[in-house]
C-alpha cells in the first residue's frame, strides 16, 4: 500500500511578511555618505574662516615705541640717529612674514592660493620696503657718492629683491629673513656707533623723489577705474591707460593700500630721525600732511567687495576715493621736496 506523496511545509518558500528586511550595506553607505558630506561642509567652513582671518590687513604700529622697545630704553631721545628708521624697516618685513597666515603670495595650497587681495597688499608693502631700504643703502648710510657703502646693507638689500612668488628652495621667506638679519646687524652697529646714518636734506630728497613717482603711479592707475575705453588702434600716448579690467580692480586697490601702509610708517620714522633738518627748513608741516593723507587712505571699508561705481552714481568708487588721498599725498610730497631743495 503506497503512502500519498506529501510536501513538507518546512521546505516551502516563506511567504513575505509585508515588512522590509534590514539592509546593512545600504545603512553603512548612508552613514559614510553623511560623514563625507559633513566633513566637506566642515572643511569648507574652516577654509572660509581662515580666508577671512588671513585676508585682514595688519594694523599700523607706533614706530618710535617699537624702536624704544627694541633698544630697551625708556626715553626715545636716547635712541641713536637712524635706529627708528632701521627698526621700522625690520618691523615691516617681519609683519609681512609673520602676520596671520604668514607670507601668502608664494603659497600653492588652499586656501592661500585662492586669495588675491592680501597677496597684492603684500606686494605693495614689499615695494615700499624695497624703496626705503635702497634709499638707506645708496644715500642715507653714505656720506657722499664715492664713500664706501655699509657692508650689512650691501649684503641684505639684494635679499629683499628676491622673487616674491618663489615657494621652492630657496623660498621667498628664507631670503627675506636673511635681509632682516642684515638690517638687524646694521641697527646693532648703529647702537655701538659703528655705522652711519646721515640725516641730511639731500638724502631725504632722494627718497622723496622715488616716493613721489610711486604715489603718482598708484594714483593714476587707481583713477583708471572709471577711464573711458580707448578706441582700437588709438595713437594717443595714453591709450595704454584705458579703463581697468573688472577682475583687476581689487588687485590695484590692495597693492596701493599695501604701499601706502608701509610708506606711511617709513615717513613717521623719517619724521623722528630727520627732525632737526625738517625743523630747520620748516618742512615738518608738509611731511605731516603726507602722513595724514596716507593715514586717511588706510580707513576701513564697509563693503565685502571693492565697489566700482561711476563718479556720481548710486554706488561708491573705492578706487577713486583711494586715488584722491594718494594724489593729495603726492602733491604734499612735491611741496616737501621743493622746500628741502631751497638753500
Amino acid at each position: 500500500m503506497s503512502v500519498p506523496d506529501q510536501t513538507d511545509s518546512t521546505s516551502q518558500a516563506p511567504k513575505p511578511s509585508g515588512k522590509k528586511g534590514f539592509n546593512l550595506q545600504g545603512f553603512t553607505q548612508s552613514r559614510v555618505a553623511k560623514r563625507v558630506l559633513g566633513g566637506l561642509i566642515g572643511l569648507g567652513i574652516i577654509m572660509f574662516a581662515l580666508s577671512w582671518y588671513w585676508s585682514r590687513e595688519p594694523a599700523p604700529f607706533n614706530v618710535v615705541e617699537e624702536a624704544a622697545r627694541a633698544a630697551n630704553v625708556q626715553n626715545p631721545k636716547e635712541l641713536p640717529l637712524g635706529y627708528t628708521y632701521s627698526t621700522t624697516l625690520i618691523k615691516i618685513a617681519q609683519t609681512l612674514l609673520h602676520k596671520p597666515g604668514g607670507f601668502l603670495t608664494n603659497d600653492v595650497f588652499p586656501p592661500s592660493v585662492l586669495l588675491d587681495n592680501i597677496p597684492n597688499w603684500e606686494l605693495g608693502a614689499l615695494i615700499a620696503l624695497r624703496d626705503a631700504t635702497t634709499a638707506l643703502r645708496n644715500n642715507i648710510a653714505r656720506s657722499q657718492t664715492q664713500s664706501q657703502e655699509d657692508p650689512d646693507l650691501s649684503k641684505g638689500e639684494p635679499h629683499l629683491y628676491f622673487d616674491n612668488r618663489s615657494w621652492q628652495l630657496p623660498s621667498s621667506e628664507s631670503e627675506y629673513e636673511k635681509g632682516i638679519e642684515s638690517l638687524e646687524g646694521y641697527r646693532d652697529r648703529l647702537r655701538r656707533r659703528d655705522a652711519n646714518f646721515y640725516a641730511r636734506a639731500d638724502n631725504l630728497r632722494q627718497y622723496l623723489e622715488v616716493l613721489e613717482k610711486r604715489l603718482g603711479d598708484y594714483s593714476n592707475r587707481l583713477s583708471s577705474s572709471t577711464a573711458e575705453r580707448m578706441p582700437e588702434g588709438s595713437a594717443d600716448r595714453h591709450s595704454e591707460m584705458g579703463r581697468t579690467a573688472w577682475l583687476k580692480l581689487d588687485d590695484r586697490f590692495f597693492e596701493a593700500r599695501g604701499y601706502t601702509w608701509a610708506a606711511m610708517l617709513v615717513l613717521k620714522a623719517i619724521e623722528f630721525d630727520f627732525r632737526d633738518i625738517l625743523g630747520n627748513k620748516t618742512a615738518l608741516v608738509s611731511l605731516q600732511q603726507i602722513v595724514r593723507e596716507l593715514e586717511n587712505s588706510q580707513k576701513s571699508y564697509l563693503s565685502p567687495v571693492i565697489l566700482n561705481g561711476s563718479g556720481f552714481g548710486l554706488f561708491a568708487n573705492y578706487s577713486l576715493t583711494l586715488a584722491n588721498y594718494i594724489a593729495r599725498a603726492n602733491a604734499a610730497t612735491i611741496d616737501l621736496r621743493s622746500l628741502l631743495q631751497q638753500g
